[in-house]
């Protein structure tokens, strides 16, 4: 066992069999997601994240009849807590790759322990429920050294998802289960733990609050790091053309498919898959084209949020390619009723064009 962090009020967070463990000293009130004492407490001395991940090949299995009961059997007989006394949380996610974010006011401290990976599973609230085998969890401990009421301990949590949700949307994280921007995964979690000692109690942990404030800027850099420990999710890993595209389909296989398809159509040689690949890694990361990209999904997105109509979106979109030194497509028409494939066929149809040249014309 490691002790990691020192937190105020004198909790401590250990680090032993894959798991991160937060240990109470004095009374807390505890908000958890998680299905063992998940809910409201005020009777619990600890709560953990666990790393469930079996390894590379091997199959996440559990160790009891349900989800809950597997994890009061991590809780027994790994960690040597009493299942009655204590909340958790399982992730994929290392816990070599936690970020704890912590910050004080004259009133409180806040403190963000976060593990995550969205990079298999990451979703967008309202995307079509499905069950995925690939892994991805955003769990998050949010550490108050505060009494809360009951409705700001609430309150905070909300304010912690939020703060999660507003770290994915800045790195332009895709859902896998649509074409949307994700904000979470399937399995995310939150434990949310105030020092119930002080007499004096926050009422309120919302946007409009100093411990809303903390709360957010906590979060949103310990996700952000821990996405990126994880995965490498970064501002300079989403600087890629094909990772602001994919979620619409533009992937390296559909790019490699529609280039073989046109050139077969124009009865022209394909170049191998290898110099194709070489071209595009070329033109993937230069800055105009990924600059011109973003913005054109960017439309795309306004037209599913219907913020704005296809022809307003496409007067845009196509000047956008034309000067990424695609195509003139300004004089075709788009259909209302597949706008969104339609316009993203052209960026696939400019892009080729591109590839087909030695050089980008902006390199």
């Amino acid at each position: 066992m490691m002790k990691i962090y020192q937190l105020a009020g004198g909790d401590e967070l250990h680090s032993y069999k894959k798991s991160l463990v937060l240990y109470f000293h004095g009374p807390r009130k505890v908000l958890s997601t998680g299905l063992n004492q998940g809910g409201c407490r005020s009777d619990l001395e600890a709560v953990f994240n666990n790393d469930g991940n079996p390894g590379p090949g091997v199959q996440f299995a559990l160790r009891a009849d349900t989800y809950r009961e597997h994890l009061d059997v991590v809780a027994e007989e790994d960690l040597g807590l009493d299942p009655k006394k204590c909340s958790g949380l399982c992730t994929a996610a290392s816990m070599d790759n936690v970020s704890i974010q912590s910050m004080k006011h004259e009133h409180f401290t806040v403190t963000a322990i976060a593990t995550g990976g969205i990079e298999g599973n990451g979703g967008r609230i309202g995307d079509p429920a499905c069950h995925s085998e690939k892994p991805g969890t955003i769990n998050i401990l949010l550490h108050i050294d505060a009494n809360l009421l009951d409705g700001a301990l609430v309150k905070a949590l909300v304010s912690g998802t939020e703060a999660k949700v507003a770290a994915i949307q800045e790195l332009l994280a895709p859902s896998r289960y649509s074409r949307g921007l994700a904000t979470g995964s399937g399995t995310d979690g939150i434990i949310v733990v105030c020092n119930a000692a002080p007499d004096k109690k926050l009422t309120d942990a919302g946007q409009h609050s100093k411990l809303g404030e903390y709360i957010g800027k906590t979060v949103k850099k310990a996700v952000k790091e821990a996405l990126f420990l994880q995965t490498g999710l970064s501002p300079k890993f989403q600087h890629d053309i094909i990772r602001r595209m994919d979620r619409f389909g533009v992937t390296e296989d559909a790019l490699w498919h529609a280039y073989k398809k046109k050139m077969q159509a124009e009865q022209k040689e394909c170049l191998p898959r290898y110099v194709f690949e070489d071209k595009l890694d070329n033109l993937k990361t230069d800055d105009t084209l990924v600059t011109y990209t973003s913005l054109f999904a960017h439309l795309l997105d306004q037209i599913d949020w219907e913020l704005l109509k296809p022809k307003e979106a496409w007067q845009a979109g196509s000047r956008l390619l034309e000067m990424a030194g695609m195509k003139d497509f300004r004089e075709m028409e788009i259909p209302d009723d597949s706008a969104v494939p339609w316009m993203t066929q052209r960026y696939i149809d400019g892009l080729l064009l591109l590839l087909e040249q030695d050089a980008c014309p902006m390199c």
